[in-house]
């Protein structure tokens, strides 16, 4: 049973650090925004050079980003509700871009998880852009990098 306890307040603590952890990188992501030459205007020093060194990156976190967009809508029927990280997009490109950061090391423990909110994304984006081409994507804030998952 001690084993039992132990392993529960292992867990506890793990996910709570991982909680605050998460808390804390969303915010100071918010406040980074990049203007049109590239250059950042506020937010964390060592978070705009990690994203510097991506142009990609920084394109998405430009003139055309926001941060915590609210969406809403009914996906099968059911009254679905959540918070874009950072949505990108480029009205005449005709093209939409989700960010949804992750501060996992752990790239594939929550993948199924993780696609599922990013399909669900997409799918209340589908209605707002009909005719735009819908990609989500997972920045992992460990070590900066993009990766397409649908």
């Amino acid at each position: 049973m001690t084993n039992n306890l132990n392993e529960l307040l292992q867990k506890k603590l793990h996910q709570d650090y991982a909680t605050s952890t998460g808390v804390v990188m969303h915010s100071r992501m918010q406040n980074i925004f990049f203007d049109s030459m590239g250059k950042a205007s506020d937010g964390n020093a060592d978070i705009i050079k990690k994203i510097s060194k991506n142009p990609e990156l920084v394109e998405y976190m430009g003139p055309n980003s926001k941060t915590e967009v609210p969406i809403a809508g009914y996906i099968n029927g059911r009254f679905v509700s959540r918070r874009i990280d950072r949505l990108y997009v480029n009205l005449s490109k005709k093209i939409v871009v989700v960010l949804d950061y992750k501060t996992d090391i752990d790239k594939v423990c929550f993948r199924d998880k993780y696609t599922e909110q990013l399909r669900e994304y997409r799918s209340l984006l589908m209605d707002i852009y009909p005719y735009f081409n819908i990609t989500c994507k997972i920045l992992w804030l460990n070590d900066f990098t993009l990766e397409t998952v649908i």
